[in-house]
């Protein structure tokens, strides 16, 4: 009998993708206290916390399970990102337009995430989106990655970047609106969330 909990995450999820629910199980049970406490610690109700507890996993298996996951070996950032994309999209629902009253007991208004520092699943979360980025611009046309890279990580201006690659400021325009565009074209494909 295979022994799962000595097996990696990422060994998890490929046995798991291949059909074995006890290797989703084991990967449950490792990462579903510190993923449940990271959702309560910020909505604060427990119902609410179950929910997108429950929602944060159902994604992850339709993500394992459709082929979608990229082996990257930072499994503990990839769930807590899904985590916290179901956090923001909750309080979307819930708070867009609302004001709320400080007078409300049960309200605590300057508890609020965007009010403190960042946590540790915050930084991995970060990391991992400048790693996917990192990777989805590997997959630009080359001329595209090119005027990405001199505008983004150079810091240079179109009219430098016209001046530097040879074409007008146009062609410069055209070519990040179209590495733009196909990266996020690329992100959706791939079920990749750039957005904290």
């Amino acid at each position: 009998m295979v022994k799962y909990t000595s097996m990696t995450d990422e060994q998890l999820v490929k046995a798991y993708a291949q059909g074995n629910n006890e290797a989703f199980d084991t990967l449950l049970k490792r990462h579903q206290e510190r993923i449940f406490s990271y959702i309560f610690r910020i909505v604060k109700n427990e119902d609410v916390a179950n929910d997108i507890f429950q929602d944060t996993f159902v994604k992850a298996i339709q993500t394992i399970r459709q082929g979608r996951y990229t082996e990257n070996g930072k499994f503990p950032a990839w769930i807590s990102r899904i985590a916290h994309n179901l956090i923001i999209d909750y309080y979307r629902q819930e708070k867009s337009g609302l004001l709320q009253s400080a007078d409300l007991e049960d309200i605590d208004v300057l508890n609020r995430k965007e009010l403190c520092e960042q946590t540790i699943e915050d930084i991995m979360v970060s990391d991992q989106i400048r790693e996917d980025v990192k990777h989805l611009i590997t997959l630009l046309p080359p001329l595209q990655k090119e005027v990405l890279k001199m505008r983004y990580y150079q810091n240079l201006s179109f009219k430098e970047i016209a001046e530097q690659t040879g074409v007008s400021i146009n062609t410069a325009l055209g070519r990040m609106r179209y590495a733009l565009i196909n990266l996020r074209r690329i992100a959706a494909e791939k079920d990749i969330v750039l957005s904290i």
